[in-house]
């Protein structure tokens, strides 16, 4: 089986680095082409030894990318294509069929109540969504959350398959060693107590909650944010102007598996926290979260899907908080007084192995292509994509 993915971008964010823990696990032929932005995701996928395609869009609505897109696929003999994130939906699918593909999967990673990827959930982008969700075989969802969501939209519940997020355990599991490189590699006391929060720096995962709850709690609180976005300096000011920018680390982007870049990686940088906090109040997975519970982390969290799927005391150390830097304060407070757990993944995080989603991922796969072809669509056009 040969197997074309297409993305909207490959920028360091959960989506793309998803895909590229994916290609590890999947025993298949797979290429890669990203619509636009061949970021360090994309130097990762090479390095890995996978062929990335840039098609070089110029904008939400350079439809000559339907037609480059469908002539690429045309030309790889690709038996399937498997399309990510929703612009890369509303092109991928329809170039697919006018290229003959056999089968056509998607995933959809980060449809929320609200939002899609950060564009807000209106007619037209819900509209267009579902035109080319109908050119698809398949639907895959990361969370029956999102399965429900998809179904509340519209979109059949026999087209609907179920894949979580997967997440590499060995690399999350924690190694003292590396959470005493990492933490003498920023500076961090002995005695920080650590906050973490990971993901990009946007206004909807309301980081700004956590920098406030710094705030609150005893100076022997650190906070360390992972990630970049277009939200860095409004939550640098928000750190001064609650006078901990001192405690306040910012790490940058970095990506889930090692590119050869320098620095710590994410499983380095979870090593060294003491506690994950997740203020996003809408999410469709909750990976972050799912990555902390792997490095036997206690997380307190807003939304998280993927815990809330499961029961309760399949992850002990998970608690859900409703409100703001206030509640947040108080939770932290709780858990440190609480003492320290052992660091070992709970039964969640197990659950989420990346083996056994790569493994479901297949199975869909094969459903797909043993199906009746379909006839080729006569027209289809995304017009209307909404950035």
């Amino acid at each position: 089986m040969k197997a074309l993915h297409v993305i909207t971008g490959l920028g360091v964010g959960g989506a793309e680095q998803q895909l590229r823990l994916l290609l590890r696990h999947l025993p298949l032929d797979c290429d890669v082409v990203t619509l636009t932005n061949p970021g360090p995701v994309a130097d990762g996928l090479v390095a890995d030894g996978v062929r990335v395609t840039h098609l070089g869009m110029a904008g939400n609505r350079d439809l000559g990318a339907l037609p480059r897109l469908t002539r690429l696929i045309r030309a790889g003999g690709y038996d399937l294509v498997h399309t990510h994130l929703y612009r890369a939906c509303v092109y991928g699918r329809p170039a697919a069929r006018l290229a003959g593909v056999r089968a056509v999967v998607a995933t959809e990673h980060s449809l929320g109540a609200s939002q899609m990827e950060g564009r807000r959930l209106t007619a037209g982008v819900r509209a267009l969504y579902l035109a080319s969700e109908r050119l698809g075989r398949t639907t895959v969802a990361v969370s029956p959350t999102v399965a429900r969501r998809l179904r509340d939209w519209g979109v059949p519940a026999g087209r609907i398959e179920m894949v979580p997020n997967g997440v590499d355990l060995a690399r999350f599991r924690f190694d003292p060693a590396r959470r005493r490189r990492t933490r003498r590699r920023f500076g961090l006391p002995e005695t920080a107590y650590v906050l973490g929060a990971v993901g990009r720096l946007a206004a909807g995962k309301r980081f700004d909650v956590a920098v406030r709850a710094l705030a609150r709690l005893p100076a022997d609180h650190w906070l360390l944010l992972v990630g970049g976005g277009p939200e860095e300096q409004v939550l640098r000011r928000t750190a001064r102007e609650a006078g901990v920018a001192d405690r306040v680390l910012f790490t940058g982007e970095r990506p889930c598996l090692p590119d050869g870049s320098a620095g710590p990686d994410l499983p380095s940088l979870t090593a060294a926290m003491d506690l994950l906090v997740s203020p996003s109040a809408e999410e469709a997975f909750g990976l972050a979260v799912v990555e902390a519970l792997a490095a036997g982390l206690p997380v307190v969290h807003a939304s998280c899907p993927a815990i809330e799927d499961l029961p309760a005391h399949t992850a002990p150390a998970a608690r859900r908080v409703t409100g703001g830097a206030e509640e947040f304060a108080r939770a932290v407070a709780e858990v440190r007084a609480a003492g320290p757990r052992p660091r070992t993944a709970p039964e969640a995080a197990r659950h989420y192995c990346v083996t056994r989603s790569a493994a479901r991922l297949m199975d869909v796969y094969t459903t797909a292509l043993a199906a009746p072809p379909e006839a080729a669509p006569s027209s289809p056009s995304p017009q209307g994509v909404s950035s």
